[in-house]
C-alpha cells in the first residue's frame, strides 16, 4: 500500500456525550476516528469555547514536574485545523 503523507484522512468518527454536568463547563463528549486508516486515536475531548466555537482537545498527561505531555496531537496549525474540519463536518457541527 502506498501512502501519501501530505493527505489527511479521517473517518470511523465515534462520538460520545458528556453529562449535562460536563456540557456546562464545555465538554461536550470524547471523540474517537481513525487516522489515515492506519491508527486509531481515542480520548479526544470535544469542547465549546468561551464564543461558542466547537474545538478538539488532545489527551495529555501532566508529568512530575507540572508539564504537559501530550499522547497524541497535531504538530502544526494546518493539521489540526483540517483534523477538525473533517471531524466538524461528520458530526453535523459548524466551525
Amino acid at each position: 500500500m502506498t501512502v501519501d503523507h501530505d493527505t489527511i484522512t479521517i473517518d470511523r468518527i465515534e462520538l460520545k456525550t458528556a453529562g449535562p454536568e460536563a456540557a456546562e463547563t464545555g465538554l461536550l463528549g470524547w471523540i474517537s476516528f481513525r487516522l489515515n486508516r492506519r491508527l486509531q486515536v481515542d480520548g479526544v475531548a470535544l469542547r465549546r469555547t468561551a464564543d461558542g466555537r466547537p474545538a478538539l482537545s488532545f489527551p495529555a498527561k501532566r508529568d512530575s514536574a507540572g508539564n504537559q505531555r501530550f499522547f497524541v496531537r497535531p504538530l502544526d496549525d494546518e493539521t489540526r485545523i483540517e483534523i477538525e474540519r473533517q471531524v466538524f463536518a461528520a458530526l453535523g457541527l459548524a466551525a
